[in-house]
């Protein structure tokens, strides 16, 4: 099955099965998806299916459309990736295609377990876990319920996004993609887009130092 999840911020709206070819997303009523936000073109973007993928448009909107935190006009869209649109997010799941695939690859045979990707902390805990493993399609670091992973801020009040980061588990690995661009960092640069992981990659959010590696 194909859906979006659509949230405001760290909210949580509601869920879009994408049950018919085409979806508009704007201001208007007249949309499919109608978000009553002035920082919201009338007409927006659309969702299409072609080619039996998924695809975002944007349709000449002021503000534009973020793919997983690039502008773009036009994208393909695959199982995790993140939608922007002004303080909305609509994460695109596609269950269906992983479905079909564990069916035609399922072996009688016992598989072996898969590497599991995992996030160690190294610097200022939030609190006392060590570890988090990164099982979830996607997940977020942030400060919000609907975060897996916290931080802690610093500075003198606190403060940060409620949600910095998210971490997409995809089949050629992990990816890491900024909510708020260029608050996080990896390997030391400023997050401004998505950035695929490799075993010893070092994340930073807010004051919390995290090290990325997959357990075999």
């Amino acid at each position: 099955m194909r859906k979006l999840q659509l949230r405001f911020e760290s909210a949580f709206i509601r869920e879009i099965p994408l049950d018919k070819p085409s979806f508009t997303l704007g201001r208007k009523p007249d949309n499919d998806i109608a978000l009553d936000n002035a920082a919201v073109s009338g007409h927006h973007c659309k969702f299409y299916e072609a080619g039996g993928g998924w695809f975002v448009e944007d349709l000449n909107s002021t503000n534009g459309t973020f793919v997983n935190g690039k502008k773009t006009l036009k994208a393909g869209l695959k199982n995790g990736d993140i939608v922007a649109i002004v303080k909305y997010s609509l994460i695109f799941a596609d269950t269906s295609a992983e479905q079909n695939k564990a069916d035609k690859t399922a072996l009688p045979a016992q598989k072996p377990k898969p590497a599991q990707g995992t996030l160690e902390v190294l610097d200022n805990p939030l609190d006392n876990r060590k570890e988090f493993e990164l099982t979830a399609l996607s997940t977020y670091i942030g400060h919000s319920a609907q975060a897996a992973i916290p931080y802690k801020s610093g500075g003198l009040f606190g403060g940060g996004p409620e949600l910095a980061a998210v971490i997409t588990m995809r089949p050629d690995g992990y990816y890491l993609n900024p909510i708020k661009e260029g608050y996080a960092k990896h390997n030391g640069n400023a997050l401004t887009e998505k950035a695929l992981l490799a075993d010893d990659d070092v994340i930073e959010v807010g004051i919390t130092r995290f090290r990325f590696f997959v357990k075999k």
